[in-house]
C-alpha cells in the first residue's frame, strides 16, 4: 500500500458496466448513481490522475442476449454498441454538470453527438486534463466492452485498468450464489485464464497480459471505492 494521499497511478482506464449505472433499478439509468460515480471520477482527476472510461450497455441492451433470442449476432452487437453511446452521453452530462471537462469518442462515427475515435486525439485530450469517455466498444461485433477496455488501456498507455463491478474483487464463484466462494487478493493473468474465472473475457485478460497492464477489480457500489483504489487502498483484487 502507498501513502493514501498520493495517487498510485498516473493514468488509468475505468471500465464501467452498464449494470453499474442502474443503481437498484432493473434496467436503464439511475441518475443518483450516475451522479455519485461522476463525482468520484472528478475527485480522482483533481488529484492529478488522468482518467479515461469505457462504458458497457447491458443496462439497456446486451448483444449476447439478443443473439440468444434468435437475433443475428452481429446486428445484436451493434445494437449493444449504440446502448453504450447512450450511457457515455449520460456520464458526460453528469460530469460536465459538476464542472469536469469531458470528450466522448465513439468507435462508430456519430458526429452529431461525439467525436470519432482517433488514438492521438484521445491521448491529447487526456494530456489536457479532460476525461475521455470511449463509446461503442471496439466498433466491431463479437468483441465485448471488456476487450474494448483492455484495447483502449493499451492504446492510451494506461498504468492500470480498473474494472468496476458489483463485488469487491474476484471470487472463485459468484458470492451472491455460493456463500462459500473464496475471495482472491491477487491473481496472475494465467490463473484467471486457467481457472476460467468470470471476471473478464479471455481476450481482454490476454490483451492486458501482453501489454503488462494490471487489472484491479473493485465494487463501484462502495462509495469512494474508486478514489481509494487509485491511491492503492480499499478492497480490490489485482490481476498482474
Amino acid at each position: 500500500m502507498t501513502d493514501h494521499a498520493t495517487p498510485k497511478y498516473r493514468r488509468v482506464l475505468l471500465k464501467l458496466s452498464g449494470e453499474a449505472l442502474m443503481g437498484d433499478q432493473e434496467f436503464g439509468l439511475d441518475s443518483a448513481t450516475v451522479d455519485r460515480i461522476a463525482l468520484e471520477i472528478k475527485t480522482v482527476t483533481e488529484s492529478g490522475v488522468e482518467v479515461c472510461i469505457v462504458v458497457g450497455g447491458g443496462n439497456i441492451f446486451r448483444g449476447v442476449s439478443g443473439a440468444s433470442a434468435g437475433m443475428d449476432r452481429a446486428s445484436a452487437d451493434y445494437m449493444g454498441m449504440l446502448a453504450t453511446v447512450m450511457n457515455a452521453l449520460a456520464m458526460q452530462s453528469a460530469l460536465e454538470g459538476i464542472g469536469a471537462q469531458t470528450r466522448v469518442l465513439s468507435a462508430i462515427p456519430m458526429q452529431s453527438v461525439s467525436e470519432p475515435y482517433i488514438r492521438r486525439r484521445a491521448v491529447r485530450h487526456m494530456e489536457k486534463g479532460r476525461i475521455v469517455i470511449f463509446a461503442a466498444g471496439t466498433g466491431n461485433p463479437f468483441f465485448t466492452t471488456d476487450t474494448a477496455a483492455a484495447l483502449r488501456a493499451s492504446e492510451m498507455g494506461c498504468d492500470a485498468l480498473l474494472k468496476a463491478t458489483k463485488v469487491d474483487g474476484v471470487y472463485s464463484a459468484d458470492p451472491e450464489v455460493d456463500p462459500n466462494a473464496t475471495r482472491f487478493d491477487s491473481l496472475k493473468y494465467l490463473d484467471v485464464l486457467s481457472k476460467d474465472l468470470k471476471v473478464m473475457d479471455a481476450a481482454a485478460v490476454s490483451l492486458a497480459r501482453e501489454n503488462n497492464i494490471p487489472i484491479l477489480v473493485f465494487s463501484i457500489h462502495n462509495a469512494g471505492a474508486f478514489v481509494e483504489v487509485v491511491k492503492g487502498g480499499g478492497q480490490y483484487t489485482i490481476i498482474s
